[in-house]
């Protein structure tokens, strides 16, 4: 009898690795780990650009979790039997533009410029957020226990990360900006 189960759980765990959800899974699994991998390399600029030192510790700390968590990643890959591979994610390629952008078109020093910086980092953790909660969901649909304990922790940290960038934005960096001359 415990053969025959062995033997189902292994049939069941085979269709798991050919279904069409575990390919989706693994393309957006290779998707987040690009842009992380990529999100990694913008911040230091985005730190160096801020005015406020508040934004710029917070931004340095960032750049720590998302070390962090492209290793975290990689686990996930490891838990599931397949080798980590990034593929690029071409709305984070769009985000890291955009965010580059806002600091070329800012006035160097000021508040403005971190409001801008705020807002770009905002979408990074909102696209973050949406591809965490999804990969959590599928991976939990999947049956990839582990993987749903490593994507949630990511996915905390993401969140936190969002909400710190509110309370900056809120608690001063916006007011200062909303002074700043033309």
């Amino acid at each position: 009898m415990a053969t025959t189960k062995t033997a189902k759980k292994a049939e069941q765990t085979t269709d798991v690795q050919e279904s069409a959800l575990n390919e989706l899974f693994l393309d957006e699994l290779k998707d987040i780990y690009w842009a992380e991998k990529h999100l990694v390399k913008a911040l230091p600029k985005m730190a160096k650009a801020a005015t406020s030192d508040e934004l710029r510790a917070g931004i340095e700390k960032h750049i720590s979790e998302t070390e962090n968590q492209i290793t975290r990643l990689e686990q996930v890959f490891d838990s599931i039997g397949e080798k980590a591979v990034a593929v690029k994610c071409e709305a984070m390629a769009g985000l890291i533009k955009e965010s580059e952008e806002i600091v070329s078109e800012t006035e160097k020093g000021s508040y403005t410029r971190d409001a801008g910086i705020i807002s770009a980092a905002q979408k990074v953790e909102h696209y973050e957020i949406a591809s965490y909660g999804t990969l959590r969901t599928l991976a939990g649909v999947l049956g990839y226990n582990e993987a749903v304990e490593l994507l949630e922790a990511t996915l905390a940290e993401e969140k936190q990360c969002d909400e710190d960038l509110t309370v900056l934005a809120v608690n001063g960096i916006n007011s200062t900006a909303s002074a700043e001359a033309e």
